[in-house]
């Protein structure tokens, strides 16, 4: 790195753990009689012994002790309270590389692709495509808080920050990005209003960056009916995606905080909001610890609990949709960036499948918005790519970015 940063370990205060404790012990549990189907939301049956164990069992210092086996900085840029973590690359060349992550995502959720990014020579790969990684906390989530003097924090508005932290902090002339979730919106904000600083892109999932614009930004179906004369199987998956993001953007764009006061004030609570999303999202055949440990879960919901940004951090979409995006620039397409896309099997749209995924893509509105070089589908894998199909996610990115550093 160009600039003299001195490396701060993550420490969360004793008295930060005593206090979770005592709110553990004192959770309250509402009567959930019928739910053992989780037809109502997160069964207690589940949850109240994963609660216990997070009592009894977890040991956040130990989770702290293996993130902290990479460097963490905390900056801040233009106004913004900047985290990151650092893995320096092993190569001859290494390639400086920005990943973003979404909600509800934590700047860990990359931790099982960084090593392969930063030393492919000891994963299998050639040194010559090793990348300096960088990984921060989204503003407003986690160590990247709080955000006293940035209320209005968007995916947009990040990506000026992360470009700052790349260019002017960190010293790069020319760098490269990726992002899942609300970070590949990040990341294509990057390759359309940066591209000429950026080798490529590298995104998990291609929407169009006006996503989040207009009145109806929380109904995920844009207020169409389902349409008449489906086969049943197409309609059940229509059915069963607008169940499963519903409830999750409507409460994030239109009521953040009459939703964060509870989930702020509660870690049980906190943890069954953000814990549906992990089931629901990834691809778990219906058991979420096939993908996240116990230990994973909680840690997760740790890096939110004991910097209380789960208000910020759901804040965020409505910010998307409060301060609405416009272009830098009219050129087609949108994002200039050479861009690569991981696809995934569990994410497919109603009625396509993974051997039609690419070209269903590619013959989408969606497409046109990006100088796409290389888009893979695969047959497994749910929301959280990196940490779900790590190795296939490494080798779509490293394919993207080939012959363009």
């Amino acid at each position: 790195m160009m600039t003299p940063l001195r490396p701060t370990p993550i420490h969360v205060p004793d008295e930060v753990l005593a206090d979770l404790r005592r709110r553990l012990e004192l959770t309250r549990w509402p009567d959930d009689a019928g739910n053992e189907d989780g037809f109502y939301g997160v069964p207690r049956a589940y949850l109240r012994p994963l609660v216990e164990y997070w009592l009894d069992g977890y040991d956040w210092r130990r989770a702290e002790a293996a993130i902290n086996a990479y460097e963490h900085y905390h900056v801040e840029v233009e106004g913004v309270p900047v985290h990151f973590m650092r893995r320096p690359g092993v190569g001859p060349a290494p390639t400086p590389l920005i990943l973003t992550h979404g909600w509800p995502w934590t700047f860990w959720h990359w931790s099982k692709v960084v090593d392969p990014l930063a030393d492919p020579g000891a994963h299998g790969g050639d040194p010559a495509e090793a990348f300096e990684v960088i990984v921060p906390s989204f503003p407003g989530f986690g160590f990247s808080s709080p955000l006293p003097g940035r209320p209005d924090m968007n995916f947009w508005k990040v990506a000026d920050v992360w470009h700052t932290l790349m260019t002017e902090v960190l010293g790069h002339e020319r760098y490269g990005a990726a992002g899942c979730d609300v970070g590949a919106l990040v990341t294509g904000q990057l390759g359309h209003k940066y591209a000429g600083e950026l080798h490529a892109i590298h995104i998990g999932s291609g929407q169009k960056l006006t996503l989040f614009n207009g009145d109806r930004a929380w109904d995920l179906s844009g207020g169409q009916p389902i349409p008449e004369g489906l086969p049943a199987d197409v309609h059940a998956r229509i059915v069963a995606l607008d169940r499963r993001f519903a409830v999750h953007l409507a409460a994030h764009v239109l009521a953040p905080s009459t939703l964060s006061y509870g989930l702020t004030d509660s870690p049980a609570g906190m943890l069954a909001w953000i814990l549906e999303r992990w089931m629901k999202w990834s691809d778990n055949g219906g058991d979420v610890e096939t993908v996240f440990s116990r230990d994973d879960l909680l840690t997760h919901a740790m890096i939110f609990w004991v910097t209380n940004s789960i208000s910020t951090s759901i804040r965020t979409y409505a910010n998307n949709n409060r301060y609405p995006w416009t272009p830098s620039h009219p050129r087609r397409p949108a994002v200039e960036a050479p861009t690569g896309l991981t696809l995934v099997g569990y994410e497919n749209p109603p009625g396509v499948t993974t051997d039609r995924r690419v070209e269903h893509f590619l013959g989408s509105d969606r497409a046109g918005w990006y100088n796409l070089v290389n888009v893979a589908a695969h047959d497994r894998g749910g929301h959280f790519i990196p940490w779900e199909i790590p190795d296939a996610w490494v080798d779509d990115l490293r394919r993207t970015f080939r012959g363009r550093r």
